[in-house]
């Protein structure tokens, strides 16, 4: 049997779980982790080359025989790198997990995500976009919804770009900033004023070669940074799976209304899809409703998910890039993931980095996950907002937080910080 060489883009929380996974499968030969963190080098080799280095990754595959690249990350998708592989002559034959840039504006453009939506009767919210030369239309368009209300920048803005505001004032003033002041820069060129669904949010996953798909477990993350669901956005402070509210009909439904006529609406567009369908859901009445997609897992979704497929990773990659995954059957633990998200303080604003991290070792009862880290040949320390993702898999929801919680508070690195009330709101 040969066994694959696999090449994984991606720096965070998310490559960390997904090579753990890869390592345990029998079909793997060697991991590649570009760039990686100090904990992916566990489970396979860091090599310090940037996602979005096509050319560096270019000579990197060729150089070490690799047969597969998963991509991480939204960045380097959005910037086209499977296109990339497909109009080189020494690249097209190595398959990528990961849409091509046609599919990537699926999480590239809010607007082209709700237009795609729209067109295909896939349920979500009303919404309008604008830009700049059209900002007074926008205020006069927030003056027909009902408060709250929810603005979004149309472009990449790393997780922070959606803001729901209270009042009419504060969110005619938040428009105002984010497309006249450009607050969060080229993403916020265009906004989209969108509906507010009232709710509680998840999010569902699948994945998909254009035209098999295989539905993957849900998960429930917390945004904001502050317990109880306060302050601002964040990339994700922990997450639960599965959902309690997310029951065999209401998956039934997420099938049928949404990940099935997003497969078929992309086919019928002509657009290409090679791998993974993030839908970020409201559950509106017992009845699914679109948010969001993105292109690749969710971080810290991931974290939480993986732990629970109890198949080899690796197989459902080959298997999508054969053609043959409706052949697979997923089986999952069914037990509950409880993961705790251990940040930098005063993340998501300013942070400081370089802070030395201790108690790792002492962690016997969890999965440890890095998400910003790195090491200076002595220690392990802190390199991002996001550090360290603490994951317990457990009967029930109360031990898997208990355990999670009891983890994290192992782990210290200065001013560090995480919610203790994750998945609290579930039970």
């Amino acid at each position: 049997m040969k066994k694959t060489n696999v090449l994984l883009i991606g720096s965070g929380g998310r490559e960390h779980a997904i090579a753990w996974k890869l390592a345990q499968s029998p079909l793997l030969d060697q991991l590649f982790i570009a760039p990686g963190n100090a904990g992916t080098n566990s489970a396979g080799k860091n090599v310090p080359i940037s996602g979005t280095d096509f050319e560096g990754i270019k000579q990197f595959v060729l150089e070490n025989q690799v047969d597969l690249v998963i991509v991480g990350p939204e960045d380097p998708l959005v910037r086209g790198i499977h296109d990339f592989f497909l109009t080189d002559a020494l690249l097209k034959n190595i398959p990528v997990i990961g849409p091509q840039k046609a599919g990537a504006e699926l999480e590239g453009s809010k607007d082209f995500a709700k237009q795609f939506m729209i067109r295909h009767g896939i349920p979500t919210g009303a919404y309008k976009t604008f830009t700049n030369n059209t900002l007074a239309e926008g205020i006069e368009f927030l003056k027909t919804l009902n408060p709250p209300y929810v603005l979004k920048a149309d472009g990449l803005a790393a997780g922070k770009g959606v803001l729901i505001c209270k009042t009419l004032h504060e969110a005619e003033k938040e428009l105002t900033d984010m497309l006249a002041n450009q607050r969060f820069g080229k993403a916020s060129e265009m906004v989209v004023i969108e509906e507010f669904l009232d709710g509680i949010e998840l999010s569902a996953f699948a994945i998909t070669n254009g035209r098999e798909y295989l539905v993957l477990p849900e998960a429930k993350d917390y945004k904001r940074i502050g317990v109880g669901d306060s302050g601002p956005n964040t990339g994700g402070m922990g997450s639960i799976s599965p959902v309690p509210f997310a029951g065999k009909e209401f998956m039934q439904k997420v099938e049928d209304r949404v990940i099935r006529p997003t497969v078929e609406g992309l086919q019928k567009d002509g657009i290409p899809y090679q791998g993974f369908l993030f839908f970020g859901l409201m559950n509106v009445k017992g009845y699914p409703f679109v948010i969001e997609y993105n292109v690749r897992l969710g971080d810290p979704e991931t974290e939480s998910l993986l732990p629970r497929i109890k198949n080899d990773l690796l197989e459902i990659f080959l298997a999508t890039a054969n053609g043959s995954l409706s052949e697979i059957k997923l089986e999952t633990d069914d037990r509950t993931a409880a993961c705790v998200m251990i940040v930098s303080g005063g993340y998501p604003g300013d942070y400081v980095k370089g802070k030395v991290i201790t108690g790792l070792e002492t962690v016997d009862k969890s999965l440890v996950f890095h998400a910003g880290t790195s090491s200076d040949n002595e220690n392990i320390i802190s390199s991002g907002g996001r550090v360290i993702a603490v994951t317990t898999l457990a009967d029930d929801l109360t031990s898997a937080i208990a355990l999670s919680l009891e983890s994290a508070s192992r782990i210290k690195f200065e001013n560090s910080y995480f919610r203790n009330d994750i998945g609290k709101d579930l039970m």
